[in-house]
């Protein structure tokens, strides 16, 4: 089989590729379903596609020594076909074909993201660890790892293959067995769900209103029923009746204190939390000045003293810094100061700003700040109303705007300039008629009096 499938591979490449991807045609369509396919659709011209080029060859070369993997890519404007049967809508758009299954990269796009996004799926929704080394391995290698711990039967275990069918592209899952687990955690426990995250791990707790039907025993409409998939997390087609587990896994996927980015903020609104994050600038090569990284460190120090003592932010908060203060401008729609600190309400969409000068802020401050965003004290700006829904996208276009400016004024000039030109010299052309007639008009009529008076 995987001789056929090599043969194929060979065949495919009609075009010369770059490195060891293959350059994709329209032959590709009829085997889409054979096997496993991590492909990247571009277009020649698109700069974020030139961007990703040299990193997704750094993505082969890590995944190379899968041999149920091939890599490809296809350039959909000499192949449009390819694009439609896969509703391309936007270049660059990185897709994983597991047999009918099709699954979209939606995070950062970074050689460690998307190497991670094509482990997860190639394996099963849920894996096996037998052995306690094996277990801090794991936990040790990855940053979030959530774990079912006992023999896989029963209700909850149905429920947690479920979720992991869901959340695959975006998280780990694994199976352990109480034995294992109790050398790791030190605690004897069986048929429970836990997250290793923060180099400690966190026990989920059932709800008592929870469905106690086996997920499996319900049809498709039972099963979607009740249940909302958070905003800017994964859905599918059939989840689960039993959604307190989804909703806990929606809100643990990230650690405590996370590098906020375009690809993760989407995502990290699905937690449904208050979402506090640190808004930093990095310079070219990504890294912080000291007064931003005394301004990070500090709000990590509020985050610690609280899980130190009485961890009331844990539940209701999902914290973060950003380097890219351009993501937290684009949310308070004006261009904050930096440091800064923006905590954004992730069901509402409204935002919050402290009203010291960010630049004073001490740890106490912060604390006060955050108790009254809690308690619903805090000024509360933005939302999801049509009116902010317009000046958003005013604010979008502008911002767009300016920053084309910045990179490129002549071509900005150009793009905008011609056809406000060609706009300007028709709406000139219109107006210049009109008074052109009336002066005319008003001509002819004084000569006309003029003959009446001469004749008179």
């Amino acid at each position: 089989m995987k001789i056929v499938l090599f043969v194929i591979c060979v065949f495919l490449a009609v075009i010369p590729a770059t490195g060891k991807v293959l350059e994709l045609s329209e032959r590709f369509i009829p085997l889409r379903n054979e096997g496993m396919w991590l492909i990247k659709f571009y277009a020649p011209w698109c700069g974020h596609c030139k961007k990703l080029e040299p990193i997704f060859k750094l993505v082969d070369q890590s995944l190379a020594g899968e041999r149920d993997l091939r890599i490809g890519r296809v350039d959909c404007t000499r192949f449009p076909n390819v694009g439609r049967e896969f509703a391309i809508t936007g270049y660059p758009t990185i897709l994983f074909l597991k047999g009918e299954n099709v699954y979209q990269f939606e995070g950062d796009r970074t050689r460690d993201e998307i190497v991670a996004f094509a482990q997860r799926l190639m394996g099963p929704a849920v894996r096996a660890i037998s052995s306690a080394d094996e277990l801090i391995r794991t936990v040790n290698k990855r940053e979030i790892a959530f774990a079912f711990i006992g023999k896989p039967e029963g209700r909850l275990w149905s429920t947690f293959e479920h979720v992991a069918s869901v959340y695959q592209q975006h998280e780990f899952f694994f199976q352990v067995p109480a034995s294992v687990s109790e050398k790791v955690t030190k605690e004897r426990e069986t048929r429970v769900v836990r997250v290793f995250k923060d180099e400690r791990s966190v026990k989920y707790e059932e709800d008592p209103k929870d469905d106690t039907r086996d997920p499996r025993s319900l049809d498709g409409k039972e099963q979607t029923a009740g249940l909302s998939p958070p905003p800017g997390g994964p859905t599918a087609p059939s989840t689960i009746a039993n959604d307190s587990l989804y909703t806990w896994i929606a809100q643990e996927r990230f650690p405590l204190f996370v590098k906020v980015t375009r690809g993760k903020f989407h995502n990290l609104l699905s937690t449904k939390k208050l979402v506090v994050i640190a808004v930093l600038e990095e310079n070219k090569i990504g890294e912080l000045t000291p007064e931003m990284e005394e301004f990070r460190d500090m709000l990590h120090s509020v985050i610690q003293r609280d899980e130190a003592g009485e961890r009331k932010y844990r539940a209701r908060l999902q914290f973060g810094y950003t380097g890219t203060p351009e993501l937290a401008n684009s949310v308070a729609m004006e261009t904050l100061s930096l440091p800064n600190l923006i905590v954004v309400n992730s069901t509402t969409y409204q935002h919050h700003l402290p009203d010291d000068d960010p630049s004073q802020l001490t740890p106490d401050a912060i604390k006060i700040f955050l108790d009254d965003v809690l308690e619903g004290s805090a000024p509360v700006y933005g939302g999801s109303t049509y009116t902010m829904r317009l000046y958003r996208a005013y604010y979008e276009a502008k911002s767009s705007f300016i920053d084309m400016w910045r990179g490129n004024p002549a071509l900005t000039a150009v793009l905008f300039g011609l056809p406000m030109g060609f706009f300007s010299l028709i709406c000139y052309s219109i107006c210049c008629a009109d008074i052109m007639d009336a002066e005319e008009e008003e001509d002819d009529g004084d000569d006309l009096g003029d003959y009446h008076e001469k004749t008179e």
